[in-house]
């Protein structure tokens, strides 16, 4: 049985999460914290705190099964496009350059793994 979590509106740009989305994509989940833990981009820490949200959420679905991190692998993760706030700035000769401050929705699912397909 899968549990998913979402993490929405997160202020960092699409491009820039996926990066670290990529990272850690088909991963177990004790490999894929270690990777985070050890990243230097901003993003791997909201990554981190949805991955956990993402194993607490199995634990909830799943409250007979006793399963570590070592059991479960991340399924799918994918960064969609959030909304984007327009803002302006000052430019010379009274012009004024448009600002995209762009976010997005993370998206994390995890399994069990399956022992014959391991």
């Amino acid at each position: 049985m899968q549990a998913k979590a979402v993490l929405r509106h997160t202020p960092t740009s699409p491009r820039k999460m996926r990066i670290v989305a990529g990272l850690i994509r088909g991963k177990q989940v004790d490999q894929a914290k270690a990777i985070l833990m050890n990243s230097t981009k901003a993003a791997s820490r909201n990554v981190m705190q949805t991955l956990k949200s993402a194993v607490a959420n199995y634990g909830q679905k799943n409250p007979e099964e006793r399963s570590s991190d070592n059991e479960l692998f991340i399924k799918e993760i994918f960064v969609d496009e959030g909304p984007t706030i327009k803002r302006m700035l000052p430019a010379p000769m009274g012009r004024a350059y448009r600002i995209r401050k762009r976010s997005n929705h993370l998206t994390i699912v995890i399994d069990k793994i399956n022992p014959v397909n391991k």
